[in-house]
């Protein structure tokens, strides 16, 4: 059996790891091919921002033999313009949050999660994501992310385990679908 432990962030090594696994996995460098078959992340983070949103809120990490084999981010709002990539979400997700209101909600945001390809199809994500919510439902009501409608891997996997759309958009030539879980 693989012991694999699910752990809040301590360490700059685990912030780097994080970095390493997110540079594998980057739209820019995989094929497409790859990305249809694999799923893909959209944005890369530097480690100084990486380490404030983690100062912040510690992002949920899965290690195996000592490595960092997936990770899912926490980013509070406070965070919005430190990844220049994100201000569109940001600011349509406002929009959004106030249309369907949604603003007494506390709600962070799923900064990007990602699985190392050995581990996928093993529960990791779920578990995952079981780890994070236990983690962090006691401050917060639900979690937002947008997953680009073209990574179909990433969309069934969330909706799986329990988000829902919020809406579908078009920002930069590419469709994301802005989804929420809500916890309580």
């Amino acid at each position: 059996m693989i012991q694999i432990v699910y752990k809040r962030a301590e360490t700059d090594e685990e912030l780097q790891q994080i970095l390493d696994l997110q540079q594998v996995n980057i739209k820019s460098s995989l094929s497409n091919d790859t990305m249809k078959s694999e799923g893909f992340v959209s944005v890369t983070h530097t480690l100084d921002v990486l380490k404030r949103m983690n100062e912040a809120c510690p992002h949920i990490i899965v290690k195996h033999k000592g490595k960092v084999v997936g990770y899912a981010l926490c980013m509070l709002n406070a965070f919005r313009n430190d990844v220049p990539a994100l201000k569109p979400m940001f600011e349509y997700m406002d929009g959004i949050i106030r249309s369907k209101n949604l603003s007494e909600l506390r709600y962070l945001i799923m900064g990007q999660i990602c699985i190392d390809k050995e581990y996928r199809k093993q529960g990791v994500f779920r578990n995952l994501y079981r780890c994070y919510r236990e983690e962090l439902s006691p401050n917060f009501d639900a979690v937002i992310t947008e997953v680009n409608s073209k990574n179909i891997r990433s969309s069934k996997a969330h909706h799986a385990i329990g988000f829902e759309p919020l809406d579908v958009h078009t920002e930069a030539g590419e469709d994301w679908e802005l989804i929420i879980w809500k916890w309580t």
